[in-house]
């Protein structure tokens, strides 16, 4: 399935992960993408993509209202969404995630927000 959102390479260590936690190894990645609404605050750090759709992602979401939490998204979905200004989902192409999936979800989750 090819999607604008992510990268080739993107997509292989995302369901690398995801088959790694599909086996049930108790992994705590670095995040792989981070994506993002441009004009409605909405990040999502994705870790992990189901090996079995290759659609479901799941990682960190933070939709600007002070709770970011693990979750879920189909990337088809991301692949439609537009802001308030009609701005759709964008890839973070600077993006390099500095520590594993669980220190971002403590920190945000401290913070009310993904701090970077």
């Amino acid at each position: 399935m090819n999607n604008p959102l992510i990268t080739a390479e993107e997509r292989e260590q995302l369901l690398a992960n995801g088959r790694a936690r599909a086996t049930g190894q108790s992994i705590d990645p670095l995040p792989v993408v981070r994506l993002f609404t441009p004009d409605a605050h909405v990040t999502w750090l994705l870790a992990f993509l189901d090996p079995e759709d290759g659609d479901t992602a799941c990682g960190l979401i933070d939709l600007g209202i002070g709770m970011p939490d693990m979750g879920t998204v189909q990337l088809s979905a991301l692949a439609s969404i537009v802001g308030p200004r009609k701005q759709p989902v964008m890839r973070d192409r600077c993006f390099q995630a500095a520590r594993p999936l669980s220190d971002y979800v403590r920190l945000a989750q401290e913070n009310g927000s993904i701090t970077d």
